[in-house]
Parts: structure tokens; C-alpha cells; sequence
């Protein structure tokens, strides 16, 4: 007696289809994650510096900074904890930098054994102080 095969390929390709879109999900999923991480990063950043430059001092600069970055990554939803790094003397026509670093977790791949790791964020802007503001000591001498 002989057996019909006719449809199997097409269920086992239906099958394949599946886990295809399954995995391909998840890969978009995750690399999405990342760069939604790198935004936020580089909002943090440019809120930080600019918290920084209107501070009225070098202590208080760095202190104002971290706050203005941490509680715009609030603002976007994060709840993790950044690093977020300060760097560049205080004072006229100085550049200050702010460096934002933020941690993804890997979205798991069923199927996928080992120890997966995390990615790492980071996203740096810089402002130079405003020479002719109020409350710092010296002279305007930008070039």
C-alpha cells in the first residue's frame, strides 16, 4: 500500500516559518533595546553637561550633573542606575564632558545555553562653560 505525501513539505516548512519568525523577532527585539538604551544615553548626557555648565561651582557641577542625567532616564522609564562621568576643569570658556553609561540585558533565546552577557551604552556631549555669566571668578578670554 502506498502513502500520499502530497503537503507534507509544506508543513514542514510552515514549521521553520515559524521558528524563523520567532528568533527573527526576538533578534529585532533585542537590537531595538539597544539603540532605544543609546537615546536615552545621549538625552542623559546633554542634560547632565548642561545641568553642569549652570551650576555655580566645580562640587556642585558635578553633583547637579549626575542628578539632571539620573532623573532624565527616569523620565524616559529607566530604572537602572547609570554611570555617569563628568570630566574637564570648571571655570570661563572650559569645556565640561558628560559621559552617560547604561547596561541592556540580553533578551534570552530559548534554545540558546551559556551564559549571556549584557550590553554596554555610552554616550558622551560636551558644552563649554558661558563666558560672561555671573558668580565665577576671572575674565572672559575665549578664543
Amino acid at each position: 500500500m502506498r502513502r500520499v505525501q502530497r503537503g507534507t513539505a509544506g508543513v514542514e516548512v510552515l514549521a521553520l516559518g515559524v521558528l524563523v519568525l520567532v528568533f527573527g523577532t526576538l533578534l529585532v527585539a533585542n537590537a531595538w533595546a539597544v539603540i532605544d538604551a543609546k537615546l536615552a544615553a545621549t538625552a542623559a548626557s546633554r542634560e547632565a553637561v548642561r545641568a553642569a555648565v549652570e551650576a555655580p561651582d566645580a562640587r556642585s557641577a558635578h553633583e547637579q550633573g549626575s542628578v539632571a542625567a539620573i532623573a532624565a532616564l527616569r523620565g524616559m522609564g529607566r530604572t537602572s542606575t547609570p554611570q555617569v562621568e563628568l570630566s574637564g576643569e570648571f571655570g570661563r570658556c572650559l569645556r565640561l564632558v558628560a559621559t552617560v553609561r547604561l547596561e541592556v540585558p540580553t533578551i534570552i533565546l530559548p534554545g540558546v545555553t551559556g551564559h549571556v552577557g549584557a550590553f554596554h551604552v555610552s554616550a558622551s556631549h560636551s558644552e563649554v562653560v558661558d563666558p560672561f555669566r555671573s558668580g565665577l571668578v576671572g575674565v572672559a578670554a575665549c578664543g
